[in-house]
C-alpha cells in the first residue's frame, strides 16, 4: 500500500439506506473507515430492508437530493464519489447533473449500477435504465454484475467469463470509461471478474468463498475502489486491493451472525476489536 496521505481522502456515497447495516449507505461508510477514507454520505433512498429482503422502499426527493449535495460540496473538498442505488429516473437525470457540473464536476467517480438487491428485490425503476446508461460516460468506473451488464445492453445474461468480457466491451461502447464486470453469479471454482481498461479484457481471478454472509457485496467493493483510489495512481492497484479485501471480508462474514438471511459481510476483519468473542 502507498505511504498515508497528510490527511484522509474524503470520499462521499451517493446511495440508498439499508437499516440492517451490510449494504448501501451504511456499508459504504464502513468500507470507507475500514479502509482509511472519511466517509460523507447523501441519501437518495429509504428501504425497509433487512437481510431478507426489501418491504418498501420510499425516494428521497429530487430537491432534498440536490440540497445534501449542494449543502456539502460548499463545505467539503470530495476527493472520490460513489454512486449506488438511484431508483427513479429523476433520481439518476438529478444526480448525473450534479456530478457533471460544479464542484464534482472533475471528482473521479465509482458506479455500481445497483438493480436488484442480493436477497432478489428490485431496486431500480425499469424506467430507469435508459438514464443510468446516459450515465455511464460520466462515470470513471463501472462496476455491474453479470445480471446488471445483461439489463444496461438488453441482452441475454453472459454464461462464462469470455461472454462477460464481450459484455464488458459492449459497454465501453456505450461510452463506459472503464468496466469491472463482476462475475461472481457464473459457475466455477474461482471468482472471474474482467477489468476493460483499453481494448483487451484481463481477468482478475479470486478464490470463491463458500458463505451465506454475501449481502452488500457489491455496494462494499465498489465502496471500496473509491476508499483506495487516491491511495494510488492507477485504477487497476486500487480494484486490485479491493478485491482482496471484500475476499477476507466475505471469509470473516459469517462470525458476525447477523440476520437470517444472507448475512454482511464482515466490513473490520482487519480490526482486532472486532475479533474478540462476544462477552470475552
Amino acid at each position: 500500500m502507498a505511504p498515508p496521505l497528510p490527511r484522509p481522502p474524503v470520499a462521499l456515497t451517493i446511495a440508498g439506506s439499508d437499516p440492517s447495516g451490510g449494504a448501501g449507505v451504511q456499508a459504504d461508510l464502513k468500507t470507507f473507515s475500514a479502509l482509511g477514507a472519511y466517509g460523507t454520505s447523501v441519501l437518495t433512498a429509504l428501504t425497509a430492508q433487512s437481510t431478507r429482503g426489501v418491504t418498501r422502499v420510499h425516494d428521497v426527493p429530487v430537491a432534498v437530493v440536490r440540497a445534501q449535495v449542494e449543502t456539502l460540496v460548499a463545505d467539503v473538498r470530495i476527493d472520490v464519489v460513489k454512486v449506488g442505488m438511484l431508483a427513479s429516473r429523476a433520481l439518476v437525470e438529478t444526480v448525473h447533473e450534479l456530478l457533471s457540473h460544479g464542484a464534482l464536476g472533475d471528482v473521479p467517480v465509482v458506479l455500481d449500477p445497483v438493480m436488484v438487491s442480493t436477497s432478489g428485490s428490485r431496486l431500480l425503476a425499469e424506467g430507469a435504465v435508459a438514464a443510468v446508461r446516459e450515465l455511464l460516460p460520466r462515470a470513471d468506473v463501472i462496476t455491474p454484475n453479470v445480471p446488471e451488464a445483461a439489463v444496461l445492453l438488453d441482452e441475454p445474461v453472459a454464461g462464462s467469463p469470455d461472454e462477460l468480457a464481450d459484455q464488458a466491451r459492449r459497454l465501453r461502447e456505450l461510452g463506459a470509461r472503464r468496466v469491472l464486470a463482476k462475475g461472481g453469479h457464473l459457475a466455477g471454482d474461482a471468482s472471474v471478474d474482467i477489468w476493460l481498461d483499453g481494448s483487451d479484457p484481463l481477468p482478475l481471478k479470486a478464490p470463491r468463498i463458500t458463505t451465506g454472509a454475501t449481502h452488500g457485496t457489491g455496494c462494499t467493493l465498489s465502496s471500496a475502489i473509491a476508499a483506495l483510489r487516491p491511495r494510488h495512481p492507477e485504477w487497476l492497484p486500487a480494484v486490485i486491493e479491493a478485491k482482496a479485501w471484500l475476499t477476507e471480508a466475505l471469509r470473516h462474514g459469517e462470525a458476525l451472525d447477523i440476520g437470517r438471511g444472507p448475512g454482511p459481510v464482515h466490513h473490520f476483519h482487519e480490526h482486532e476489536r472486532w475479533r474478540a468473542p462476544v462477552g470475552g
